[in-house]
């Protein structure tokens, strides 16, 4: 069969892993989930929206005979990335998923780490405090159980629905983001404390670099699990995998 590459994207890396893919000349579609309103263009053909599950996914693979799939979502799109195994192993065609090493706290930060997303709205449930929520829009909701805080928000669209809060802030800004900006922005707004993701890489961390800089507190909600799968850590690492499977690379 000839050689054609599904890539589930929507990250950073995705998209340089798409430029790189595209530079090679390979065959290959990427595939958003449809979150943003107007996603940054992309080197290669896209497709939007979700599969319809593992086996939606899996029908998809076969009817547009794809090869080799490769996962580079959030490392928090836990639903997709446990489709994709499944997928893999129902149509038997390879999948590597390339992954963000997670951030690691340094000497200087103060992070309460939580297992998940219900746990950091619990170690919401206390006084008043200025919170800077960097969850992602999909989550807000969740943290309306506690208005009592007041809520910087930073959103790549605009709400289609009034927010959740009674007192908050919300920035329309598409990174990435810099520490001193971050630094600035989290001293103008007197933030008290971060709720972050732990997505790690490089494309969000000013604010966690910023916080670490200010002495500002960190709750961070680490990764959820995904079921057993190949994983690397850059573009060269894909292509290396690829190239295990005798693809030319031209290179």
């Amino acid at each position: 069969m000839p050689l054609n590459l599904l890539i589930l994207g929507g990250t950073t890396e995705a998209a340089a892993l798409c430029r790189r893919i595209a530079a090679l000349g390979l065959p290959a579609t990427v595939s958003l989930a449809g979150r943003v309103a107007a996603p940054a263009p992309l080197a290669l053909p896209q497709r939007v929206g979700g599969f319809g599950g593992a086996k939606g996914l899996a029908e998809y693979i076969r009817t547009h005979r794809i090869t080799h799939l490769i996962d580079a979502t959030h490392p928090f799109a836990a639903n997709i990335s446990a489709n994709a195994v499944e997928a893999s192993a129902v149509t038997r065609i390879p999948l590597v998923a390339l992954t963000r090493p997670a951030w690691q706290p340094q000497p200087q930060d103060n992070w309460q780490v939580v297992p998940d997303m219900p746990a950091a709205v619990a170690a919401l449930d206390r006084l008043s405090a200025r919170v800077f929520l960097a969850v992602g829009r999909m989550h807000l909701a969740d943290f309306a159980a506690h208005p009592q805080h007041f809520y910087l928000l930073r959103l790549i669209d605009p709400p289609q629905t009034p927010l959740p809060f009674p007192h908050h802030h919300a920035l329309i800004s598409r990174g990435p983001f810099t520490e001193a900006a971050d630094m600035a922005l989290l001293t103008d707004h007197r933030i008290d404390l971060i709720v972050s993701k732990n997505s790690g890489g490089s494309g969000a961390i000013a604010k966690i670099a910023a916080a670490r800089a200010l002495g500002l507190p960190v709750l961070m909600i680490d990764r959820p699990a995904i079921p057993p799968r190949a994983e690397v850590s850059s573009v060269d690492d894909v292509l290396a995998w690829l190239a295990h499977f005798g693809i030319d690379l031209g290179v």
